[in-house]
């Protein structure tokens, strides 16, 4: 069985309540008709139900009357859900009348269903920018505890079954922080881990803080940084197996890092990478997606304290298909 069959699999076992934001978008209400199918998901659309119901039969999907379908601009709930909005968001001076506005865009209705306990988790992006997408889940949702920035993982599929978790790698930050300091850093190491476990199935992440420099084998403030961030997370979160600053190499290879780090625990047997910034993050994974032929995929956001994750515009059917099933298997942790 695949990663991706593993958890698809996972998600059918315990199946969690996704909103779909964007039902009126024909990808995404294919994607949702399949998920329903295959009881993949309990899915929550929000769009003009005339619309739903024209594409649901222009498409030939059997399934969509399956789904609970909301109406942004007849929402029974939209008084109680702008009154919670306007309370969160009064130190921001904002008036119940803008909250009454917001409350009728999908994204932040999505939002307050979760905020109210109504589902587990959203995906949107089909239409909108990540922008668009993180702005409602940061003012309502809010980041998980101990957690201020948010932040990509990806999961990068190789046939090199030696590296990893049998060829699987989970690697952050590739989408969001461009230049996290060492708290940032840190966080984001503790967040790829979570995501290692509850996406990627692995029961035991080995967590690499990657630099240019091994066990101090050069100098830098750079560097610096990735040793600072791993302390953090060392007496952060002593349950999580974390070593660094450790060279990418030294990080996968069991016989360069039994030179470059010996006794680390780590080296030489890492399943998740944290990049020192995202500029390094996004480069080498795209470098390792297009030369090492290996799959991408992601990015699955990380740190909100329920998952609300962003689609490409370019988006497959597949992905979003895919995405609800990742979605899902974060929300059960």
């Amino acid at each position: 069985m695949t990663l991706i069959e593993k958890i698809v699999a996972r998600a059918q076992s315990n199946r969690q309540r996704i909103v779909l934001p964007e039902a009126t978008e024909e990808r995404t209400l294919i994607a949702a008709d399949r998920a329903l199918a295959d009881r993949l998901a309990d899915i929550i659309l929000i769009g003009n139900p005339a619309e739903v119901q024209a594409l649901a039969v222009k498409h030939g999907l059997k399934h969509i009357g399956e789904a609970t379908l909301i109406d942004p601009d007849n929402n029974p709930r939209a008084e109680e859900y702008a009154t919670l909005l306007c309370e969160l968001r009064k130190s921001k001076g904002m008036t119940m009348e803008q909250a009454r506005q917001l409350v009728r865009n999908p994204l932040y209705l999505g939002c307050m269903i979760i905020k109210t306990e109504g589902a587990d988790g959203q995906i949107s992006g089909a239409l909108s920018t990540t922008g668009e997408t993180l702005r409602p889940a940061l003012q309502i949702i809010k980041c998980a505890p101990g957690i201020s920035c948010v932040s990509g993982a990806m999961l990068l599929i190789t046939d090199r079954k030696e590296y990893g978790e049998d060829g699987v790698l989970v690697v952050g930050d590739v989408a969001v922080t461009p230049m996290p300091d060492a708290d940032q850093l840190a966080q984001i190491a503790v967040c790829t881990a979570e995501t290692a476990r509850s996406v990627a199935g692995f029961s035991d992440p080995r967590v690499a803080m990657l630099s240019f420099s091994t066990k101090g084998s050069a100098k830098h403030e750079v560097v610096d940084k990735v040793v600072e961030a791993t302390r953090l997370v060392h007496e952060r979160r002593p349950d999580i197996k974390v070593d660094g600053e450790l060279q990418a190499d030294a990080a996968l290879v069991p016989s360069v890092g039994e030179k470059k780090a010996p006794g680390s625990a780590i080296a030489g047997h890492a399943n998740v990478l944290v990049y020192p910034n995202l500029e390094v993050g996004n480069i080498s994974y795209k470098l390792v997606q297009r030369l090492a032929g290996a799959t991408a995929i992601g990015p699955i956001l990380q740190g909100i304290a329920r998952p609300v994750n962003d689609l490409s515009r370019g988006c497959s059917v597949d992905d979003i298909y895919y995405l609800i099933a990742i979605t899902a298997c974060q929300a059960m942790k």
